[in-house]
Parts: structure tokens; C-alpha cells; sequence
């Protein structure tokens, strides 16, 4: 297999023999001249057909938590009646990275949604609750049982063929909504978003089931409202420009955030913006 550029120390993008290209995983991979050749020993996993855009990631990611996060998309595609997306591994790493971070800065975030997702997907709940004991024996950390049900989501969201068909009309509405705020946001904090980037596509799904809520009138409540508060005074620019996003939303479509999805907002606009270099 030849080795031909480097995303990190432990991770390259190599072809195969078939002329392939494909993300290889091994420990100190990245170090030495490229390209070259590596031994198959040398590999610990492969990713086949993953998007570009999350080659920004995976430079960000721990090594161990990809390796913990590929493992148990590997249970995954053996439990679930699914197809799982290519790039599976990465989001779900991603998500225990920023997971393992709240919980190591005392931040517990109530996940909405909890009895619907654990009826609706039972197996992705059981492998979310897995996860959970496989993280505190591996981590020593202790998530709250509401982090399997982001985990089951994040599988939920991984499904190849998931998520129903907009039509064209209504796709173009939330795209129009996605470019206003993404615009707003640039123009609150001076910044660009990179619209090719990982971060703005974790954000954009976000924001696209923000839409999808508002438009089927369905709100999200927990008990977070303390949490909100704490983050309204630790991001008040943040918060401010999540204001603005609010207002902006209710006058062209008529609709009214509550809190909880102020709170979503704050964390995700504040990722987006710490990404992009504010």
C-alpha cells in the first residue's frame, strides 16, 4: 500500500493496490518521508470512500477515541438492519470527543427527545447505553445515561439511506435560512465560514433539524433552562447573536425559539466560531 500524505501522526491517506483511495489508521503512519510504502502490518484500520470534508477532523481527533469510535461503528454495522455512512466513525468520534470534554468541564447538557428515540430505535439505543459502559471503563468518566441517546442519534443520522426526501420547494426555503444565519453569524464575529468544512456540516444538521421542528411545530423541552442561563453569561456575545438569529427566523417565517433551542444554538454557534478562529 503506498502512503501518500500525511492528516496526522497516526492517520495517511494511501492507495491500494486496485489504485484505491482510502484513509489508513496506524500508530506513527504520519512520521517519515511520503509517499512510500507501508506494510500491511503496519495498518490497524481503513476507511474506504470518506468525504474530504472530514479530513479536517480527523487532525483534531484523539487517536484512542477514533480507534474507540471506529470499534463501535464496527458493532454497529454487525447490530443494526442498516447500511452506516462511510464517514460513521468520524462523526461519532467527534461526538465522544466534544461528549468526554463536557463531562471532564462539569457541563451536562439534558438531551431531548429521550423516550422517542429510545422506542423509535431500540438498537441504537442499546448500542448508545453499550457505549456509555465501554466509555467509563475505558475513560474512567461516567457520561449521564441521557449521552446514549445523542450516540443512538448520531448512529440515526449515520444511516446511509436516512432521513426523508424534501421536496424542492421546501429545500430551498432551508437552504436560504442556512446561508442567512451562517451570513449573520460572519457578519456578528468578522469571520468566514468554510462551507466545505466538517464544522459547518455538523452545524448545518443541526440547523436543518432546527427547520424541520419549527416547521412541524414540534418543540424540544428538558430541564437545561440552568444550563441556558450559565451559557447566556459565559457566551453573551454568543447568546446576543443567537438573539438575532431568533428575530431573524420569526420574521420571515412567524416562528418563536424557545429556550432549549437558544441553548442548542449557543453550543453550536460557539463551535462553528472557535473552529473558524474567532
Amino acid at each position: 500500500m503506498q502512503a501518500l500524505r500525511k492528516i496526522n501522526n497516526n492517520v495517511v491517506i494511501c492507495t491500494d493496490k486496485a489504485g484505491r483511495e482510502l484513509i489508513a489508521m496506524g500508530k506513527g503512519l504520519g512520521f517519515g518521508e511520503l509517499p512510500r510504502t507501508v506494510g500491511l502490518e503496519e495498518i490497524e484500520r481503513t476507511f474506504y470512500d470518506v468525504n474530504s470534508r472530514y479530513l479536517e477532523v480527523i487532525q483534531e481527533l484523539p487517536p484512542d477515541v477514533l480507534n474507540f469510535a471506529a470499534g463501535l461503528i464496527d458493532i454497529a454495522r454487525n447490530e443494526l438492519p442498516c447500511e452506516l455512512s462511510p464517514n460513521a466513525a468520524f462523526t461519532l468520534a467527534d461526538h465522544i470527543a466534544f461528549a468526554l470534554k463536557r463531562a471532564r468541564q462539569g457541563l451536562h447538557v439534558r438531551m431531548p427527545l429521550a423516550y422517542d428515540v429510545q422506542q423509535m430505535y431500540p438498537d441504537e439505543y442499546r448500542i448508545g447505553m453499550y457505549a456509555l459502559k465501554r466509555i467509563r471503563k475505558e475513560y474512567r468518566i461516567g457520561l449521564p445515561k441521557e449521552e446514549a441517546i445523542g450516540i443512538a442519534m448520531n448512529l440515526i443520522n449515520a444511516r446511509s439511506s436516512s432521513g426523508r426526501e424534501m421536496d424542492s420547494g421546501e429545500a430551498d426555503i432551508y437552504a436560504e435560512m442556512l446561508e442567512d444565519i451562517t451570513e449573520l453569524v460572519e457578519n456578528e464575529f468578522h469571520i468566514i465560514v468554510e462551507r466545505e468544512s466538517f464544522n459547518y456540516s455538523r452545524y448545518a444538521t443541526h440547523l436543518q433539524y432546527l427547520f424541520e421542528r419549527v416547521h412541524n411545530h414540534k418543540e424540544i423541552n428538558s430541564d437545561n433552562l440552568q444550563l441556558y442561563d450559565s451559557l447566556r453569561e459565559e457566551f453573551p456575545d454568543v447568546a446576543a447573536c443567537v438573539e438575532k438569529i431568533s428575530s431573524h427566523m420569526g420574521k420571515k417565517w412567524g416562528c418563536v425559539l424557545s429556550e432549549e433551542e437558544k441553548l442548542y444554538l449557543i453550543l453550536h454557534v460557539n463551535r462553528i466560531c472557535i473552529k473558524e478562529g474567532l
